[in-house]
């Protein structure tokens, strides 16, 4: 199936049969994805006296309780409401699914005892108005990442000024292959997520940020559509699953 799409005043085609699927699975053992010092989440079937819910055990279906944290298992999608004391939800902040949105490669600068992505590194790679989302794929890349558990690591994030350059870039959904655009341990400032989100003065109501995902090397940088579909959870974050096209200019 194929679409046609306007961007900019420019018409492009896509092939909907050609997904780039961007997001981590979830899987109930050690090699799942974990971070903020959790363990693995847990996939088992439902237990009730003597029935077990897995058709292996003689059950008529299978019958699982799933155990996670959005947060630290696997791609999720949030919103403000991740850092406020109101409530806001995911499903109230994102109303629309398909976005414009250009995927980069960044390798982190050493600052100090951190690795951090800079403002003057966005700056090259991207300008103002030129997708509505951005994905930023962190260098090394590497398929050890589908399954890395990060706490304690130290992961790499981004400077204050750079999440500022994106939200004044015009960028409304920011995506990153880590557990957080902020660093691990920062003492609560949460600096990149609040300068991306404009909070508290002006914030940024419609604006989400989605963690985690996962750009396979074969995958090159540049323009896309994204499709972004979080699962409905009325939560500050959800389960998400983003998945590019390569879009074809007319």
């Amino acid at each position: 199936m194929q679409a046609s799409i306007q961007y900019n005043s420019q018409t492009y085609t896509i092939d909907f049969s050609k997904p780039l699927d961007i997001s981590l699975s979830l899987r109930g053992d050690d090699k799942n994805p974990v971070a903020w010092y959790l363990k693995a989440p847990k996939i088992e079937p439902v237990k009730e006296g003597n029935w077990v819910g897995k058709v292996s055990k003689g059950a008529s279906v299978n019958f699982n309780n799933i155990y996670f944290n959005p947060h630290g298992h696997t791609t999720h999608t949030e919103c403000v409401g991740h850092i406020t004391s109101e409530y806001h939800g995911i499903n109230d902040s994102l109303k629309t699914f398909f976005f414009a949105a250009k995927l980069i490669s960044v390798e982190p600068e050493k600052s100090g005892g951190d690795e951090v992505i800079t403002k003057e590194q966005l700056k090259s790679l991207f300008r103002e108005g030129e997708a509505q989302a951005v994905i930023i794929r962190t260098l090394p890349n590497s398929i050890a990442k589908r399954s890395k558990h990060y706490s304690h690591t130290n992961w790499p994030y981004l400077q204050e000024e750079a999440a500022v350059y994106l939200r004044e870039c015009g960028v409304e959904h920011l995506l990153i292959d880590l557990p957080s655009v902020d660093r691990e341990e920062d003492g609560g400032k949460l600096l990149a997520h609040k300068a991306f989100w404009n909070y508290p003065k002006n914030t940024r109501l419609q604006a989400t940020i989605t963690e985690l995902v996962y750009v396979p090397s074969r995958i090159e940088d540049g323009f896309y559509f994204l499709n972004l579909q979080p699962a409905s959870f009325e939560n500050d974050a959800a389960p998400s699953k983003p998945v590019l096209y390569k879009p074809q200019k007319l």
